[in-house]
């Protein structure tokens, strides 16, 4: 059997970016409670700590991970990152899913912290291709695949917006 993966905590400026854990059930509820936070996602607001705690053991069972982003000034629960849906075959690829409290919006921090989310994902999963779903009005998430060099593909799937980041091979 495949020795699983082991995803570290990673550092920012201002975040500190550890997978989440069943301790973190308190404030994953509050934020997933928020219906700016899951207005985009394919699931409803959080109604009570089981369905936090759910969401934490769901991507602790995961072929991949969820991080949660921690303001080191506060340690609050800013958001959450992190991959699924991880396919190891010839082309190794996974999904990157992120959200943010509305109360960080617009401060950097999404991408401070996918930077080097990315980075891991490439050298540490050795994936080849990243991908990202949003619903076409997620703007904010448009942008920020954008800025960040997703490639947007042309045609909706299933009603989504699908995105992908191949990794540069050097020299590229």
């Amino acid at each position: 059997m495949a020795e699983k993966l082991v995803f570290p905590a990673l550092e920012t400026e201002r975040l500190y970016i550890r997978v989440l854990k069943e301790s973190d059930a308190a404030a994953v509820f509050r934020h997933f409670a928020d219906e700016a936070v899951t207005r985009y996602m394919d699931i409803p607001p959080c109604r009570d700590m089981a369905e936090a705690s759910e969401i934490i053991r769901f991507h602790t069972e995961d072929s991949g991970c969820r991080w949660g982003l921690f303001d080191k000034a506060t340690g609050q629960l800013a958001g959450t990152c992190g991959y699924h849906c991880w396919v190891k075959e010839a082309q190794s690829r996974a999904e990157i899913g992120y959200d943010l409290s509305s109360t960080w919006w617009s401060r950097g921090l999404m991408t401070e912290a996918i930077t080097p989310v990315i980075r891991w994902g490439f050298e540490q999963m050795k994936l080849d291709l990243i991908e990202a779903t949003i619903d076409p009005a997620n703007e904010r998430s448009a942008r920020l695949l954008e800025r960040l060099g997703f490639q947007r593909k042309k045609e909706l799937v299933d009603g989504l917006v699908y995105y992908f980041l191949p990794k540069l091979l050097p020299g590229e």
